[in-house]
């Protein structure tokens, strides 16, 4: 682990003194921001079981719904995470990158 942060760290400076590192910033919170691709394909799966379960079984329409909501909760984390990572990247890396 700590020869991954030696890398990381070497490589964040080569590019700073390239200039590179705001680009580099960009792209990986671009990269980062394409996460929410998953949550979004997920919930309307999640959402789609749901209202066939209740076309098939109108009785079980509270168990179905809370069971969604938690499903669709949980997915909807990973998307968040990818927001803030994305976040993180622009604004801790990247920008003592462009000064």
């Amino acid at each position: 682990m700590l020869n991954l942060i030696n890398f990381l760290a070497e490589a964040t400076d080569v590019a700073s003194t390239n200039g590179m590192g705001a680009g580099l910033a960009a792209i990986g919170a671009g990269i980062a921001v394409l996460t929410g691709f998953g949550p979004g394909i997920g919930e309307g799966m999640v959402a789609k079981a749901a209202v066939e379960g209740v076309a098939r079984n109108p009785e079980a329409v509270g168990d179905i719904r809370s069971t969604m909501i938690l499903g669709i909760a949980l997915t909807e984390t990973t998307g968040i995470y990818g927001l803030l990572i994305a976040m993180l990247i622009i604004f801790i890396i990247g920008m003592p990158l462009v000064a």
